[in-house]
């Protein structure tokens, strides 16, 4: 497989996916939020389609120019890797790694300048999976080392493991709480217990985004994981309730210019705000 290609080629497997969660919503009535606001709107479109038309289209290309200059001979290196064993690398190099970019995006404020867009919104949906300053996911580390591990020979596995970590991110940030009436079967017990300490779900990953941290549910510093939530569980992060907050957004919090998350630092707030957004509760806990 020409690596140049798999530049665009995943963006129609996540836009189909995102399509079809959005249909979801749209079908039980929760997509369109009773809170949503233009602002909303504009920094949800505008983020998803930068990220998905500019931002991991210019990694995947950088990626492959810079590696295919300096080590030409690694091209394809890992093709003749075991299936499991690439799909293991692409658990560690790219979804622990953005268990840690999510956590230190909680505590270090420069890196929560770029990430509040994604917990501002005053609601869970599909709409917000992608919604973050437009340089959040230019930093991250594991698209950078997916890049990598494409070039070494490892597109084949990237597409089944991008099919089942959208659809699991997606699932866990719907408005659709799949989980819930899974969770009333009795005979399914075992498995929900088992399932909810291995993937990000609905109840767990709400909870990461709940506005009042004393409800019982909310966890501001916490259920980081994307793919694998076991990342929580093994880093010690995890708290399940089997619960939604009854509220979400942030506390604390000034709204600011849509233009302010998305593009900051290159577009500022108002100067009565500090140069780096005043720090929630959720920073200075």
């Amino acid at each position: 497989m020409n690596p140049s290609s798999l530049a665009n080629n995943p963006i129609a497997v996540v836009s189909l996916i995102f399509l079809g969660f959005t249909l979801l919503e749209l079908a039980v009535g929760c997509f369109r939020q009773p809170r949503g606001q233009r602002r909303d709107v504009l920094i949800e479109v505008i983020g998803s389609s930068l990220l998905l038309a500019a931002t991991f289209p210019l990694i995947m290309f950088l990626a492959d120019f810079a590696l295919g200059a300096l080590a030409p001979q690694w091209r394809d290196a890992l093709a003749g890797l075991p299936f499991v064993a690439g799909f293991a690398l692409f658990l560690l190099l790219d979804d622990m790694t953005q268990y840690w970019w999510h956590r230190l995006s909680h505590q270090v404020p420069f890196l929560y300048s770029l990430h509040r867009a994604h917990h501002s919104a005053p609601y869970m949906s599909i709409r917000i999976v992608y919604r973050n300053n437009s340089f959040y996911y230019l930093l991250m580390p594991g698209i950078w080392l997916s890049a990598t591990l494409i070039y070494l020979g490892l597109a084949p596995v990237y597409y089944v493991y991008l099919i089942i970590k959208m659809c699991v991110i997606f699932g866990a940030h719907s408005s659709v709480a799949w989980d819930e009436k899974l969770y009333r079967i009795p005979a399914l017990r075992p498995l929900m217990w088992l399932l909810e300490r291995t993937i990000s779900t609905p109840s767990t990953h709400s909870a990461h985004h709940g506005l009042n941290a004393d409800d019982g549910v909310t966890h501001y510093k916490g259920n980081y994981g994307n793919l694998l939530f076991f990342w929580d569980v093994l880093f010690g992060t995890a708290k399940i309730t089997r619960r939604r907050p009854a509220q979400y957004g942030i506390e604390d919090m000034a709204p600011v210019s849509w233009q302010s998350e998305l593009f900051w630092p290159l577009v500022r707030a108002p100067k009565a705000e500090p140069e780096q957004h005043a720090a929630p509760k959720e920073l200075a806990r």
